[in-house]
């Protein structure tokens, strides 16, 4: 299907280039239609560009759009500064990146779930907190390894919701099941916009577990973004573009990637104190407001096509 679709917006492009002043690329893959189109017109081009847009670890892929399509355009605009990095990496020049953040989508008012609406997605009682991590299941999102190392030694009384889908489903349910931890951890798979928003709006901290993976790199934590922008405190691995994401201390507390130790102290921090928790999650809301909305991260981007 995506060289279809590549071959439809190419055309699309070429018939309408000339009504426009610049094309905005979303993607890297798209990098072959800005290297076409820069063959044919002297229309800036800029590109968006997230971490496997740089990491594939194909060799035609690194070939042809790393060294030759990607190279071409006027500016990158990368997701996250990790995936800058990564760039320089490969000899794209540093001067033709620039650093945006995704921008999060903000409810003016938080929705009124309450834990009746969260149970009724488990379709069983809740005795005690919640910790909840949402998402694609990869390796790199550090979700069997934080079961196993954490969850699996803790004695707490939480349980640990995770929605989701991905290579590393088939995994995780196996860890639980040989763990015994069914009456713990629940995964309840993928999920809609509803039941994403009961699940962030009646958890009490969002958990990203990430670990360090060989080729495969968060380019950008928009995930915790969203669990913070309805005021739930996040704890996360402080790697990669997790980073970009939060500001520790601030809007989520980012600790020591693989360390069960700090993980288990500062979940435990923000679980025996409810109140100082719901401090937190609402100067995590507040922060995400103010640096985060699409509105804010529009004006970014509309400062560096003009300077095109």
């Amino acid at each position: 299907m995506l060289p279809i679709f590549v071959i439809v917006a190419l055309i699309k492009l070429l018939l309408i280039l000339r009504k426009y002043d610049i094309v905005l690329l979303g993607d890297g893959v798209l990098g072959v239609i800005g290297w076409i189109i820069k063959f044919f017109s002297r229309k800036p081009v800029v590109c968006i560009v997230h971490g496997l847009d740089l990491t594939y670890p194909n060799v035609i892929y690194q070939k042809l759009w790393v060294n030759i399509f990607l190279r071409k355009m006027d500016k990158l605009i990368a997701v996250g500064n990790e995936t800058i990095n990564q760039a320089v990496s490969r000899r794209i020049p540093k001067s033709n990146l620039f650093f945006i953040p995704n921008g999060v989508s903000i409810k003016k008012t938080l929705p009124p779930y309450s834990r009746k609406d969260l149970e009724k997605i488990l379709g069983r009682e809740i005795h005690g907190k919640v910790l909840l991590t949402l998402g694609r299941l990869v390796k790199r999102k550090g979700v069997a390894w934080f079961i196993e190392e954490v969850v699996n030694k803790s004695c707490d009384s939480y349980i640990y919701i995770i929605a989701g889908d991905g290579a590393e489903k088939s995994n995780i349910i196996t860890i639980i099941k040989k763990n015994g931890l069914q009456d713990r951890i629940f995964y309840i798979g993928t999920v809609s916009d509803k039941e994403k928003e009961v699940l962030y709006s009646t958890a009490d901290l969002f958990i990203q577990p990430n670990i360090k993976v060989p080729g495969d790199i968060e380019g950008f934590g928009l995930v915790v973004l969203e669990a913070a922008s309805y005021g739930l405190p996040v704890v996360a691995s402080d790697i990669e573009g997790l980073r970009d994401a939060i500001n520790s201390g601030v809007n989520g507390v980012l600790v020591q990637e693989r360390n069960v130790a700090q993980y288990k102290k500062t979940i435990a921090i923000f679980l025996e104190n409810e109140e100082n928790r719901k401090q937190f999650g609402s100067k995590a809301r507040e922060y995400v407001m103010n640096y985060y909305s699409w509105e804010n991260i529009a004006k970014r981007y509309l400062n560096i096509l003009k300077q095109l």
